[in-house]
């Protein structure tokens, strides 16, 4: 069911309106960004963006390497992050509302269908090298130069915060690089 071709159309519908949503979100902290960062606040909708890209590639037929080892590793990344930073904030203010709800299942719902179409990605090992540069890039993009999503009730932590999100890049960095080592094991079997 997950890749028939009417399922994989819904589900780039429902990513498209989550990364437009997400960029939506993110406009009033781009408004005070130098342009220069831009393309690196948004973390969450350029994930899902590489997915809906992905998914046009699986819907035509072809395989957007690159693109599938970028969504493997940001999605389930900034998936994580977004449950794990809303969580932090339910502890720490004992209240997140609706948005913030709507944000733990909407990341977690990332995180788990960049997991549930390994069977569709098809990268190599180069493509992992430049996810896993841009990922790490991004990182220091966020806490050396303090671009990093605002949650305004956390930013005390920052300093746990970024060595936190330095190790679940390269958790995650590590989930594809497996999932191209199997890869690699099935095909050579």
């Amino acid at each position: 069911m997950l890749t028939h071709k009417s399922f994989l159309w819904i589900l780039l519908f429902i990513n498209i309106i989550g990364t437009v949503y997400g960029y939506d979100w993110y406009m009033w902290q781009l408004k005070s960004t130098e342009p220069i960062f831009w393309i690196f606040v948004p973390d969450s909708p350029t994930a899902s963006l590489f997915f809906c890209i992905a998914l046009i590639g699986w819907l035509i037929h072809k395989n957007f390497k690159l693109v599938e080892a970028l969504a493997l590793i940001t999605l389930v990344k900034y998936g994580l992050w977004a449950v794990v930073m809303n969580s932090l904030t339910l502890a720490e203010t004992g209240d997140i509302g609706w948005q913030g709800w709507m944000l733990i299942g909407s990341h977690l719902a990332m995180a788990i269908q960049a997991i549930l179409y390994i069977p569709m990605y098809r990268f190599e090992f180069k493509h992992i090298v430049i996810a896993a540069i841009w990922t790490l890039h991004n990182d220091v993009i966020d806490y050396v130069f303090g671009q990093m999503p605002i949650y305004y009730d956390l930013m005390k932590h920052m300093n746990v915060i970024g060595y936190f999100t330095f190790w679940l890049s390269i958790i995650c960095i590590s989930i594809a690089y497996y999932v191209w080592k199997k890869m690699k094991q099935s095909l050579n079997a």
